[in-house]
């Protein structure tokens, strides 16, 4: 039978909107942070249907229905769930490779994990040369020059790749990595591509190492950074295209970014990793950059799960300038409002702060302003807007700008203010903005098919019972990392209390499988491997918010499990005691079972398992 790789499934989840998927259905409207509708499952008033961006996932309080943006075009359009994969890849432009079950898929996934902790490893390796490795003083210089303290390179994991490439190959044969995977993560590269039997060689030499994780922590590849100033190399080298890491789709320093961009609304988008570290340290939290490349179409959807406001903080030259409106016509195009910062000429945020202090900073974040504001400012300190001709390209310039903003309330306001400071009518530059628009190549509207009201009602499928805990259980499992590490750790103290209640093999599921709770498309994708009534029972919880100490509520429910597992035996002995003639062998192993149980119960709260 011909499969869909399940890796295929979660980037096809990475990659879609879930919001906009519906949307392109049933008129949604927001609800805080959320989205509210009347269900397309069954009739309702009364909206019911909610749609939460942050988890990726559907639910309706009415008739239960729930799940991926997948799940919603299967039962929406009535779809095989392997069409309805389909045709979101083809929407989020991912490509659908069929395969048939077989050893090899499996192999490809520990390929994948196992780069994943050579990664993770290679990274503490170097990591601990640059703290202690006497020939890494220069290292050591140059991070105490930028201002980087101990304490601030362990929490960024900040290594050094010795100028000997011996030591590392030395460090990664003992810890039993073959050249084949050393080539394969992009540390390394084939001798001659040709002929795997020529050997390997090492990227990077005497470099500062920045590990670049994907969204949801995971080591995927490094930045090595010049310390020795050689014109004949870049200043920056990335990883290469790997399995793991590609840098169209990946921000450095979102996995630490990603809450404090949803708190803050809005992301700041610097240039360069030592830019993102600095403000990080300095408390401005909500800040990322692209690698190596500008800002692309990937990089603006996975933006847009966080948040619809960026603010450009770019170089103040003309290369930073062109970025800066490179950047505006990706992220414009997803929806997305931008600001600029105007930086003074000469100066990146760090070497901002450290000259100036993070307050003079935070008043440049300030007094961003909008694209257009910024745009016009810049082009009357660079052109000559007495010249008829320049004056010409730039309304050219901007009404193609301007005809990517969708807001047309917002294109009116952008309208007016272009034209006033052009010294054109509002009609004049509006006609423009319809020549470019004219230009566009735009794709053809989704249709709604709207399904026909004769259609035969759908097979009602109620969510599988569960016990409460068990529930609330599986939900933090499901939600916080931290909780789910905790709970696999005490999988020998639940087997007992899981086997006997209710639901309770899906919590054994869950710890068995380790979906990464970070990573949405991961959850989705571990859901979709499930009974639907199972997936039901669990997406019931998923409106609840995540307590602020994971663990301490893993602690306390646990032990309420455990609680009513051990009540429901003393209850059991008890009736057992009652029966006569009791052998006396019998009896004693009861009573002591009993006590056993009473002081248990007695201490479980204090003396429970961590």
């Amino acid at each position: 039978m011909a499969l869909i790789p399940e890796e295929t499934i979660q980037s096809v989840l990475a990659q879609t909107d879930i919001v906009d998927v519906i949307s392109g259905y049933i008129p949604l409207k927001r609800a805080g942070g959320t989205f509210k509708a009347n269900c397309p499952f069954h009739n309702e008033k009364t909206p019911s249907f909610n749609v939460n961006p942050g988890k990726q996932f559907f639910y309706c309080f009415g008739c239960g229905e729930g799940g991926s943006a997948i799940t919603f075009v299967q039962k929406y359009e009535n779809l095989p769930f392997v069409d309805a994969v389909k045709k979101l890849a083809m929407r989020a432009g991912v490509s659908i490779v069929e395969e048939t079950f077989d050893p090899k898929a499996e192999q490809r996934r520990r390929s994948k994990s196992r780069l994943v902790q050579l990664h993770n490893e290679s990274a503490a390796y170097f990591h601990q040369l640059v703290r202690k490795s006497a020939d890494a003083q220069i290292a050591r210089d140059y991070l105490k020059k930028r201002g980087f303290t101990l304490e601030s390179a362990e929490r960024w994991l900040i290594g050094w790749m010795p100028d000997n490439p011996a030591v590392f190959l030395k460090w990664a044969k003992e810890k039993g990595y073959t050249g084949r995977e050393l080539s394969d993560s992009g540390i390394c590269n084939l001798k001659d591509a040709q002929n795997p039997r020529a050997g390997i060689y090492v990227n990077w030499r005497n470099r500062l190492l920045f590990p670049i994780h994907n969204d949801y922590g995971d080591i995927i590849g490094f930045s090595a950074r010049q310390l020795i100033n050689d014109p004949k190399t870049g200043k920056y080298i990335n990883t290469r295209e790997t399995q793991l890491f590609d840098k169209s789709r990946t921000f450095f320093g979102l996995d630490k970014a990603r809450r404090p961009i949803s708190k803050e609304k809005c992301a700041i988008l610097c240039e360069g990793q030592i830019d993102v570290i600095s403000l990080h340290e300095q408390g401005i939290q909500n800040v990322i950059a692209a690698l190596g490349t500008g800002t692309t179409e990937h990089h603006a959807r996975l933006l847009k799960r966080y948040t619809k406001d960026v603010v450009l903080c770019y170089d103040s030259d003309a290369a930073g300038h062109k970025a800066t409106t490179r950047a505006f016509k990706v992220l414009v195009t997803e929806g997305i409002n931008v600001r600029c910062v105007t930086m003074p000429e000469g100066e990146d945020p760090d070497s901002y702060i450290l000259a100036n202090g993070v307050d003079a900073f935070k008043k440049l974040l300030a007094d961003a302003q909008e694209f257009f504001d910024y745009k016009l400012k810049h082009a009357t300190a660079t052109t000559d807007l007495n010249s008829i001709q320049d004056r010409s390209h730039l309304a050219t310039e901007l009404s193609e700008l301007a005809q990517m903003v969708g807001d047309k309330v917002a294109q009116e306001m952008i309208i007016s203010k272009v034209a006033a400071h052009l010294g054109m009518t509002g009609q004049d530059f509006r006609e423009l903005i319809i020549k470019e628009a004219k230009k566009r190549k735009f794709e053809a509207s989704r249709s709604n098919n709207y399904r026909n009201a004769n259609e035969p009602a759908r097979e009602i499928i109620l969510p599988t019972e569960m016990d409460g805990t068990v529930a609330y259980l599986c939900f933090l499992a499901l939600s916080s990392s931290v909780a789910l590490d905790w709970l696999c750790e005490q999988v020998e103290s639940l087997y007992d209390p899981l086997a006997v209640t209710i639901g309770g093999h899906l919590l054994n599921h869950i710890l068995a499988r380790k979906p990464d709770p970070s990573n949405t498309s991961s959850i989705q994708s571990f859901l979709m491997t499930l009974e639907p009534a199972d997936q039901l029972a669990l997406q019931r919880n998923f409106s609840e918010d995540v307590p602020a100490d994971p663990i301490k509520a893993a602690e306390e429910t646990t032990s309420m499990l455990i609680s009513k597992q051990l009540q429901q035996r003393e209850s059991a002995i008890r009736t057992a005691l009652k029966q006569p003639n009791l052998p006396s062998e019998k009896l004693t192993d009861l009573l002591g079972e009993a006590q056993e149980i009473q002081g248990l119960l007695k201490n479980l709260r204090q003396r429970f398992i961590r």
